[in-house]
């Protein structure tokens, strides 16, 4: 594949990683800001057997708000990094990354939403273009 192509790919997923972080940040934030019993109502609603609605207490509902709100800064702070192509930025995404993926399939052998596996692919294509991109990176730093 072309070098420029490959970078307009590293981009794109970036760019992408991005807003999925802003929307995790937004539902993370809307969930803090309704009840248990207000959001299995709405559950209710959606789906008369109660497939999901057995399955989010007020537990889960306080783990849900923090890890997406967690989880798209961490990802926001690493995007940004990212476009503005600083150095720290790369290893941080490889770490922060590594440990998300790790979680996600450690947390799909309990839950099985498949939703956990597809991001963790989706983080792992990220890591392998910013892979490359750090060492394209690196390597221009070292010329200056």
């Amino acid at each position: 594949m072309h070098e420029r192509n490959i970078h307009r790919l590293y981009q794109i997923s970036v760019a992408l990683k991005g807003l999925h972080a802003l929307a995790e940040i937004a539902g993370g934030i809307a969930l803090s800001l309704f009840s248990t019993d207000a959001i299995l109502r709405l559950l209710y609603r959606v789906d008369r057997h109660d497939a999901f609605a057995r399955f989010f207490t007020p537990n889960e509902h306080r783990y849900y708000a923090f890890y997406l709100i967690s989880h798209g800064l961490a990802n926001l702070v690493i995007v940004v990094g990212l476009l503005r192509e600083k150095l720290w930025a790369y290893p941080a995404t490889f770490a922060v990354l590594s440990l998300f993926i790790a979680y996600q399939v450690q947390r799909y052998v309990y839950v099985r939403d498949p939703g956990l596996i597809i991001l963790s692919l989706l983080d792992v294509i990220v890591m392998a273009l910013a892979w490359h991109e750090y060492r394209l990176v690196k390597r221009i730093v070292g010329l200056r």
